[in-house]
């Protein structure tokens, strides 16, 4: 007997629809199962059918062969199980035929224990999406599962605890282990708390500067500067001063973290923006993505939030060269034996790094840093890929009474709310000035045409960058990356035109050039 259930599976953070196929006929008892198939997804067989014995169904032994398709797609992962099983006692004649006729209406997801326990899975956000474009309106799900599935809206999502409480569902048995969600779910409105605030910075008002129109106009930053100055600080509190989630960016971020199996226990939507800091040893798999399963990387992981790399010279050269096209083209394609897959990489490159390996220069009196050794750590970052990062702010040592009494009371101290409004209305102007251009959002993401007709310099502005860039002898890219910072400057002064003082600003914020590196025979050495 023949019979079939839907379910679905993932390619990068989308889904795809997956009919399990199932035929039981005379011969020599078992299952098979086909479909390119992943290892663990094959090791269903074995789960599926100690699942079945324990759920102690009377059936007659057959020969039955189990098909995933479409079949040039590999599967992934073990939330098949359901399906599997559901398929089975189906095609076996356990419930009748009306059981067979009753599937249509279901999707099914869940990885099955031996004793006939439904356990959690990964990505069932994009997957619940999937079954809904397919048209079908009922899935079931394992319960610790069903918040997510409840966020696409439109689906009644049946979440059970076990095998035999999804056959109850089924057949229209009620059942103590199987809950009913309806609705949209997730809404989870409100304040978000980050644990940190920007009040608790002391002193560093240039480096907060920085992060602000970092944030404002959506611009990568690196900060340098002597170990201790409160680089890190900063950069962990720079997502409280971004504006919240949008519905459609948190459905975005909560897919990744829902297929990584990391969203917040209890919690369907991921609610913050992300901040990522891996540490200098990751791999370049676990850094962009791939591995044996192709899972999102960190790239992807901090998407629509910030990805911080701390100490980043020591990061190595290959991870590092990864990040030049996601920052361009705001996603990236892993490709492998098993196919390609497009992760979201649209994230704020937030760097830091010492100025040398003690992390004292340039001060002579502390640094034990010879001039080759200096050189040596500074030449780990690649001249392409500093251009790409827009804003180069440095750190200086704190005074004793910055540090102890931050400069001034707390409570006069700018919070990080007070912070946001400025940044909620800068992303105001440039949603407005960018409202007819394809794909462009904040100043950061301008093209040579954009830039040409936004950031228009008056003559005594021009007249300044052509001395400007005459002297620093500037590449192309750093010019426009000057007049980008500028246009941001500009706007969070709501001011129409580009001033000598924004232009001025934006060329301060790129001056670590100067203090690491100067021109000599067209290589890059530095400033002794």
């Amino acid at each position: 007997m023949f019979a079939k259930v839907m379910s679905a599976g993932l390619m990068g953070i989308e889904g795809y629809p997956v009919e399990v196929e199932t035929n039981a006929v005379n011969g020599i008892p078992g299952i098979s199962i086909v479909g390119a198939l992943s290892n663990e997804t094959r090791e269903s067989l074995f789960r599926v059918s100690n699942a079945l014995k324990n759920l102690k169904v009377k059936d007659e032994p057959k020969k039955i062969t189990v098909n995933l398709s479409p079949a040039d797609r590999r599967k992934n992962g073990t939330a098949y199980d359901l399906a599997i099983a559901v398929s089975v006692l189906a095609s076996n004649g356990a419930y009748g035929e009306g059981f067979r006729e009753k599937l249509t209406r279901f999707a099914f997801f869940g990885e099955l224990g031996l004793d006939g326990s439904l356990k959690p899975v990964k990505g069932i956000l994009p997957l619940s999406f999937t079954i809904k474009k397919s048209g079908i309106t009922e899935i079931i799900v394992p319960y610790e599962n069903a918040c997510e599935a409840i966020l696409v809206g439109g689906l009644r999502v049946w979440g059970c605890r076990s095998l035999k409480a999804c056959i109850d569902i089924i057949n229209g048995v009620e059942n103590e282990d199987a809950v009913l969600f309806e609705g949209t779910g997730g809404d989870e409105a409100g304040a978000v708390d980050y644990g940190m605030d920007f009040s608790d910075v002391h002193g560093q008002e240039y480096l907060k500067r920085a992060a602000f129109i970092a944030v404002a106009g959506r611009h990568n930053i690196l900060f340098s500067g002597p170990a201790g100055t409160g680089k890190t600080m900063i950069a962990r509190r720079m997502t409280t001063i971004m504006p919240d989630l949008t519905r459609l960016e948190d459905i975005e971020v909560s897919k990744i973290y829902s297929i990584c199996g990391l969203l917040p226990q209890g919690r369907a939507l991921f609610t913050k923006r992300p901040f990522r800091q891996p540490h200098h040893g990751i791999t370049q798999a676990a850094f962009a993505g791939g591995g044996a399963d192709v899972m999102p990387g960190e790239i992807s992981l901090a998407s629509s939030g910030i990805l911080f790399l701390d100490e980043l010279p020591l990061f190595p050269r290959d991870v590092l060269e990864t990040l030049r096209q996601p920052m361009e083209e705001k996603k990236i394609t892993v490709s492998r034996m098993k196919g390609s897959y497009t992760y979201p990489a649209d994230f704020q490159l937030v760097a830091a790094m010492n100025n040398c390996a003690c992390g004292y220069y340039p001060d002579k009196k502390k640094c034990t840093c010879s001039p080759a050794q200096v050189k040596a750590y500074v030449g780990r970052l690649s001249k392409p890929l500093l251009e790409r990062i827009d804003i180069c702010a440095e750190a200086r040592p704190l005074s004793f009474e910055e540090f102890v009494h931050g400069g001034s009371d707390r409570e006069n101290r700018e919070t990080s709310e007070d912070i946001k409004r400025k940044v909620i209305r800068a992303f105001e102007i440039q949603a407005e000035r960018f409202r007819d251009e394809e794909n462009i959002l904040f100043n950061s993401g301008m093209r040579i045409n954009e830039i040409e007709k936004y950031c228009v310099l008056g003559k005594a502005e021009e007249a300044l960058m052509k001395g400007i860039f005459e002297k620093k002898e500037l590449s192309g890219r750093t010019y426009h990356k000057i007049l980008k910072v500028a246009r941001t400057i500009a706007d969070t002064c709501e001011s129409k035109k580009i001033e000598k003082e924004h232009l001025l600003e934006a060329v301060e914020l790129r001056s670590i050039e100067d203090k690491l590196f100067k021109k000599k025979g067209g290589a890059y050495h530095e400033v002794q």
